[in-house]
């Protein structure tokens, strides 16, 4: 186990012969001789020009505590030794210590006289001795070599900051003192020895970091979302012993290092409730966890192997105002400015002042609160003296140091009445290992982003408070609905909140397909290549490439791609793509309005502008308007500058995508450094073509990817990392297999086949056929036995795939992965639905970022932010079941369609896609959704202008159904059947595809209009003969298109009435 001296004992390693702790002399010989040689070159600068190393290590001790004479002993010989004293000369070293300690030390003595010529001189000190006379020889062994030298008094260094502990080390301290020796203290000397780490030092360190971020993610951050979700009471100082037992046992945070190798660097840090100490030397009060709204937790951990220290300190936000993250979000600036300085060469002065620069320029205010350091070395010692990362070191970084890099703001007031919450601190700490061109945080697997750290749990209470204000609106007591808030009123707040969200995502949806359509463009699987940001922007490099001017009109430069816009008497450049749109009106008189209006950093719709951050102070122009006596002309300018919009936009678009474009590169099998990950006895989908048995083969993870093979020569297929997509782990719960799951974002060849989905699977169960017929008793031991025992092998097949997920998942951690944001996903099962998205039924489960199905083929993976829209079709009272019809923000993409879902899904998959902020709509009809998009296309300005999507808002059609007749009877669908349906077809379920905007209406009304209506043809000759009164014998294309849009969104279809005076029967619409 360990001491608690500030080195723990490494594991015992039993001789052969005599059982004693076995020292590694390759390891002695080497740091040895970097001793003797550091000490001799740097004897006058670093040393203090001393002649001899005199060290005292104290004995053992229960508090926590680092010594550099416990440092000098691990870093030695690999073990710590107390009660001891060592003096290096130039050409002895003597052991003061007991006759057991000696034995141990014994074969130091040929490695020593070999690697630097030094003689080992063992001083052995029994139970009644007290050292005194050893000691003399030992001061007469100095005086002799300084009198050798020609120097009277010889200096001696020691470490001045330790004092003497134990009768040996006060009379040692004493006698030193007491001679003619002039003392130095040569601190400094071993903190420039122990501060570059050779490989099995920094290998020890990441060990330990390992262990550290692993106990955060898989412990700490699971139990703090627990105790929230839950509402539990625990204390600080219960979360810091139960902490500490995971690190003292790391098979529970998911990690193989043996415990005898492990322990603490200080107890773990739990703080929140407005009580902070950003100190290490902090401890967990016995207060309970506090976790209100607004409220922040800080949590420290630090952990040690083979005696190697590492850190990490994160703080959580919950339910945080804007000053909370604001600050949170400079906090974190700060920190990766302060890491990304640790480069071979730099300053150690240069970690502090980035994080000051930033904070200065984000948050100057916050300046008095930031830390007085970004850290300190660490290593052997939590803290080494003389690397402190502060705004005056002046020291020079080299690669192998490694650094805590701890930075906070200390006692911020934050705009709140609880008192808990009025004043906070914020942490963040990661241990970093200094690179010769870039360092490597080595607790990167413990997320610090904004979105890993801030938690929202008042959702629910903000729900609960909305119905409040109703009744006071109707004159009732407000008190009164309390007892039922959460029966009825609970229910209907729940509807109604989501009906105000989806109100909202409808207006953002509708501007953001508007901007994404009046570019040019039917859609982009995302918005990031639909636009430059203006920062990037650049029409004219200097003012003699300005056209002349003809007049104060507005003038489209085709070649520089700009418009040139009259402002007060001068021309002023703008570029094309700062451009949002520009309409053109005309009044009465003749007189045109041309309006345009440009993208504008920082709005909802304009998020990847760098100018966001780049010139948060300039003032924007937002939109401009001008006039116009001339229409023709303003008609042609608005057209110019819509085509060259388009042009550009269309070729920025096209440079963005082919920037995205993956290329396969050369699998980097790995080798000695990196031994690959294997998962064994695994089938592939698709499979491989050829004759033969198929062949079970294993996934490697290589350096840059996967590779899956069989024994068979021919039969490999590579997956690199840059062409992962989605990456899915199922394990098997109700199904036979447990599979992962790669989405690509190009294809690759399986065997023959063409596929951008490869799956790798095991079956947790053997298919069996009982032979026998007879029923067999469920107490049949055999039958008990069986069941046992295909339990166990699901759980370890599940667990297999677990244990390869969590090693590649922190493979992917690692920097050099960063830019491909990977992470094996997991299917939530209990949001899960059955549908039929193919021929067959299916279980269809939501991840975090897609919809999925995963068992039956052909896969179904839909990446939720490439979603438009999600209309739910055929919904309506007394059905059993609905479809979904998925709509791709590429409108040249096939709507996905999942038909047939029960109706009891409606309500989980409703609320399902607005916690995603997905916008649905839910119609009594299915549609035909081919020429929807077609039209769309074909006339963005127009879809645009007629509101958008909400021609598919039942609501809002239903109240607009008096006023849309014309439109109503001017549409009838291509695919549908004859008035002659036959009775059979109308009893049919889809017959409630015709149910009338006026379902709600008495029967008796209905009837009597069904007495009373005219034919289908009879209205048709009417509304013709109207049209050629008024004026206009024929619609245009564009008019029958509008009016066959519009149709479309209509939960019902018009009246036709048969000539037996009942309703025909209409087919589902496809």
């Amino acid at each position: 186990m360990a001491d608690r001296n500030g080195n723990a004992k490494p594991p015992v390693k039993k001789e052969s012969g005599g059982g004693a702790y076995a020292i590694n002399i390759d390891n002695f010989s080497k740091r040895l001789k970097m001793l003797y040689s550091h000490w001799t070159e740097s004897r006058h600068e670093i040393w203090g020009a001393c002649e001899v190393l005199a060290i005292a290590t104290p004995p053992p001790s229960e508090d926590l505590r680092y010594l550099k004479s416990s440092a000098l002993n691990v870093w030695l010989v690999g073990y710590e030794f107390p009660d001891t004293v060592m003096v290096f000369m130039k050409k002895q070293i003597h052991f003061l210590c007991s006759q057991k300690k000696v034995s141990l030390l014994e074969v130091l003595k040929k490695p020593a006289k070999e690697t630097v010529g030094v003689e080992v001189v063992m001083h052995v000190k029994t139970k009644s001795d007290d050292g005194t006379a050893l000691m003399g020889s030992i001061f007469l062994a100095i005086h002799g070599q300084s009198r050798s030298e020609g120097h009277d008094t010889p200096i001696v260094g020691h470490i001045a900051r330790e004092a003497p502990e134990g009768n040996l080390l006060e009379t040692w301290d004493e006698k030193l003192k007491g001679e003619d020796f002039q003392l130095v203290d040569i601190t400094n000397g071993f903190s420039e020895l122990f501060a570059v780490k050779d490989s099995n030092e920094i290998t020890n360190v990441k060990k330990a970091a390992y262990l550290t971020s692993s106990v955060m993610k898989h412990y700490v951050v699971p139990k703090l979302e627990k105790v929230i979700d839950e509402e539990k009471k625990i204390s600080h100082s219960t979360l810091m012993d139960d902490t500490e037992k995971v690190i003292l046992d790391p098979a529970k945070a998911k990690v193989k290092l043996k415990a005898e190798n492990v322990d603490i660097c200080y107890p773990p840090i739990f703080q929140s409730g407005g009580e902070f100490d950003l100190r290490p030397s902090a401890s967990s009060n016995d207060q309970h966890l506090y976790f209100d709204s607004t409220s922040v937790i800080i949590c420290a951990i630090g952990s040690r192997y083979n005696s190697y220290c590492s850190n990490i300190a994160r703080t959580f936000l919950i339910d945080a105002n804007a000053v909370q993250s604001k600050a949170y979000e400079v906090l974190l600036r700060a920190h990766e400015a302060a890491i990304g300085t640790l480069k071979s060469g730099n300053k150690v002065s240069a970690a502090y002042q980035a994080a000051l620069s930033v904070v200065e320029k984000d948050a100057p205010e916050l300046i008095a609160h930031l830390t007085k350091s970004a850290g300190t070395g660490i290593g052997l010692e939590f803290r080494e003296s003389g690397l402190n990362l502060n705004n005056k070191n002046d020291r020079v970084l080299k690669a192998g140091m490694v650094f805590n890099v701890s930075l906070g703001f200390q006692n911020l007031q934050t705009d709140t009445m609880n008192p808990k919450t009025q004043k906070i601190s914020l942490l963040l700490a990661d241990t970093v290992i200094v690179g010769v061109n870039s360092p490597e945080v080595v607790t990167s697997i413990s997320s610090k982003a904004v979105k890993d750290v801030a938690y929202s749990f008042n959702e629910e209470e903000e729900e609960e408070k909305q119905p409040k204000v109703k009744p006071e609106a109707n004159g009732t007591d407000a008190s009164s609905s309390k007892a039922t808030l959460r029966s009825v009123n609970h229910e209907t707040s729940k509807e109604e909140l989501r009906r105000q969200h989806q109100a909202e995502l409808a207006r953002q949806k509708n501007e953001e397909t508007a901007r994404r359509l009046a570019g040019g463009g039917s859609g982009s699987m995302d918005n990031r290549g639909a636009m430059k940001g203006s920062g990037d922007l650049n029409a004219y490099k200097n003012i003699n490439d300005l056209p002349t001017p003809r007049d104060l009109m507005i003038q489209v430069d085709q070649k520089h791609e700009a418009i040139l816009l009259p402002v007060h008497g001068s021309m002023v450049p703008f570029h094309i793509a700062t451009v949002k749109s520009v309409t053109s009106q005309q009044d009465t008189n003749r007189t045109c309005y041309i309006r345009i209006i440009f993208n504008v950093p920082g709005t909802p719709f304009n998020p990847y502008d760098s100018n966001t951050l780049k010139y948060q102070g300039s003032i924007y122009i937002k939109e401009a308007s001008f006039r116009s006596r001339d229409p023709r002309h303003s008609s042609e300018i608005v057209q110019q500058i819509k085509t060259l919009r388009r042009q550009v936009t269309s070729r920025e678009s096209e440079r963005a995508e082919r920037a995205t474009l993956v290329t396969q590169e050369k699998l980097q099998v790995g080798g000695a450094k990196f031994k690959p990950i294997r998962l064994l006895d695994l089938w592939i989908r698709p499979v491989f073509g050829g004759r033969g048995r198929k062949l079970t083969g294993t996934l490697e993870a290589h350096t840059n990817g996967f590779r899956y093979s069989t024994s068979r020569n021919d039969e490999r297929a590579d997956i690199m990392y840059g062409n992962i997509k989605h990456a899915f782990f199922q394990p098997a719960e109700k199904e036979m297999i447990t599979l992962l799951h790669f989405h690509l974002h190009n294809h690759i060849m399986v065997g023959n086949k063409k596929t951008k989905d490869v799956q790798f699977y095991a079956e947790v169960m053997d298919v069996v056929q009982t032979i026998g017929g007879g029923k067999r008793s469920a107490y049949d031991p055999d039958e008990i036995e069986e069941e046992q025992r295909e339990r166990a092998r699901k759980n370890k097949i599940n667990m297999d795939f677990q244990n390869f997920v969590n090693r590649v998942n922190d493979l992917w951690g690692q920097p050099q992965f960063k830019g491909h944001d990977l992470e094996f996903d997991q299917p939530l099962r209990e949001l899960g639905f059955h549908g039929v998205p193919h021929k067959s039924s299916a279980f269809i489960v939501p991840t975090s970022s897609c919809l999925v199905e995963l068992i039956e083929t052909p896969f179904v993976v839909i990446t939720l932010v490439e979603i438009e829209i999600v209309n739910l079709e055929r919904v309506g009272l007394g059905q059993k079941n609905f479809d979904m019809a998925v709509v791709f923000k590429d409108f040249k993409r096939d709507v996905f369609r999942i038909d047939s879902i029960p109706s009891t899904s409606l309500d989980g998959i409703k609320e399902w896609l607005d916690t995603t902020d997905l916008k649905y709509y839910e119609s009594r009809l299915n549609l035909n959704w081919r020429p929807i998009l077609k039209t769309i296309t074909d006339d963005p300005e127009k879809f645009i202008e007629d509101g958008g999507w909400e021609f598919l808002n039942m609501e809002a059609s239903d109240s607009e159904s008096d006023n849309s007749q014309e439109s109503d009877q001017g549409y009838v669908p291509s695919d549908a059947q004859s008035d002659s349906a036959s009775e059979e077809e109308e009893d049919d379920d889809s017959a409630s595809l015709v149910d009338s905007e006026e379902d709600g209406e008495e029967d008796s009304e209905e009837v009597s209009e069904e007495e009373e209506g005219k034919t289908w043809e009879e209205l048709e000759k009417e509304a013709v003969n109207a049209d050629k009164e008024n004026g206009a014998e024929s619609d245009s294309e564009e008019e029958r298109a509008r009016r066959k849009i519009k149709a479309f969104g209509k939960s019902r279809v018009p009246d036709r009435r048969h000539p037996s005076g009942s309703l025909p029967k209409r087919p589902r619409m496809r």
